[in-house]
């Protein structure tokens, strides 16, 4: 699985391009099963989730031909399955993506359980009822079976914001009979992107970046030419890379306002960025200490839904905070495992106290000491990068195809603005 020796205390200088938005690039794939015609995607990150989908969408029927770096062109005449393998399923908790556009294309998907981040419970209720809700029939068991006769248009009221599940419910209705109202709909940048391909396939959709779509069905999609927005996640671990550092990084093709939520939070933690454009800089002058709340209260980061601070940001600003003079509370309310890779980070000589599954006191700053790692997932991952890019001495980082799931070409990307890194196989 690969791993990652390096040398850390190297400031990260120079400029970095952000890459595709990895959750636009998943369901975007899904979505090419809903007409065919072609879809051009632009700006995909080449990274293994990507590449899963898009054997996913091969295994179903479909060709993927790569036009250049990052620019594929998917074309599905026929639907040859509905069901997706159970060794492509395991690989990428995204598979259950192609629930909503087999059904709308074939009135049927037979899907295995998906896998993915092993980051707490992850509930998958909330597709079953707004598939359900558009009238498909839903059987569980060895795998889950969704078949329906007709879509039609309906009036749902999401039971949680989960932007897989409203992804779902997108694909499924652009091509249902009627109109569909989606309350409580999650509003993630990502979740925009399919918004905005899907509108420029045909699709009509009301509602696009807040909490209530509303979309009327069409009888056929045609093929697009789209692009795939920044991903903020990236951008948020090279803000943090830079600043543990004491780097001087400029960040291109940035979507600065998709960064307003971490800017706040970064902004606890005195770390801030300015920019010009789609190109944000992290100056190496920062003030690396945590700003009180008023009367002089330890300030709290949380995350929450869009536009709440995102969550697959949560390992990132803890890693920061070990490196930032004073105290902060981090509250992980979404996943109740994903702060469990903090114990690697004490054990480099972190000062931090797990309250429980969901929060960490932090106190900094403190030198971290080079260490042995594995990956757990792919933002814990990256948190471990980080660690090790600022520890004194060297740090074997195992397991890095977690850590490539989601970030490109990282070692060579780090490499390039300074890091003494070295990947093995």
């Amino acid at each position: 699985m690969g791993e990652y020796l390096i040398d850390g205390g190297v400031p990260l200088n120079g400029t970095v391009k952000a890459s595709g938005n990895k959750n636009a690039a998943l369901p975007c794939i899904a979505a090419a099963l809903l007409t065919d015609e072609p879809v051009i995607l632009r700006n995909l990150p080449a990274i293994e989730d990507v590449q899963v989908m898009l054997d996913v969408y091969k295994e179903l029927g479909g060709k993927a031909e790569r036009l250049q770096p990052n620019v594929w062109k998917l074309k599905l005449s026929n639907i040859k399955s509905s069901c997706i393998s159970i060794g492509l399923a395991r690989k990428i908790r995204a598979s259950i993506l192609f629930a909503g556009s087999l059904l709308a294309r074939t009135g049927q998907a037979v899907l295995p359980p998906p896998g993915g981040d092993v980051i707490g419970r992850r509930r998958l209720d909330t597709h079953f009822l707004v598939l359900t809700e558009l009238g498909a029939k839903v059987q569980t068991g060895d795998a889950f079976t969704f078949t329906a006769k007709t879509l039609k248009g309906a009036d749902i009221f999401l039971d949680e914001t989960s932007v897989t599940a409203t992804e779902n419910a997108i694909m499924a209705a652009v091509l249902a009979k009627g109109k569909t109202t989606l309350t409580n709909a999650a509003s993630e940048p990502h979740v925009q992107d399919l918004c905005r391909m899907l509108v420029s396939m045909g699709a009509q959709i009301e509602g696009i970046g807040s909490n209530i779509l509303t979309i009327n069905g069409v009888a056929k999609l045609s093929g697009c030419d789209f692009e795939i927005g920044a991903d903020f996640m990236e951008v948020g671990s090279f803000i943090g890379l830079a600043a543990v550092t004491g780097g001087d990084l400029y960040i291109e093709g940035a979507k600065v306002a998709d960064m307003r939520p971490a800017k706040v939070a970064f902004g606890k933690l005195g770390i801030n960025w300015t920019h010009e454009g789609t190109t944000i800089h992290v100056s190496k002058k920062q003030s690396m200490k945590v700003n009180h709340d008023i009367g002089g209260m330890i300030p709290k980061i949380d995350d929450a839904p869009w536009p709440g601070f995102p969550p697959d940001l949560v390992s990132i600003v803890i890693v920061v905070a070990t490196q930032v003079k004073g105290t902060v509370l981090i509250h992980e309310k979404m996943y109740e495992s994903r702060m469990f890779f903090v114990d690697k980070l004490i054990a480099m000589g972190a000062r931090i106290v797990l309250c429980d599954p969901h929060r960490a006191v932090i106190s900094g700053p403190t030198k971290l000491q080079g260490s042995e790692l594995i990956s757990p997932d792919i933002r814990a991952g990256m948190a471990m990068v980080i660690a090790a890019m600022c520890a004194e001495g060297k740090s074997t980082i195992r397991n890095v195809y977690q850590v490539e799931r989601g970030y490109e070409n990282l070692s060579d990307r780090l490499q390039s603005l300074g890091a003494k890194i070295v990947r093995k196989a």
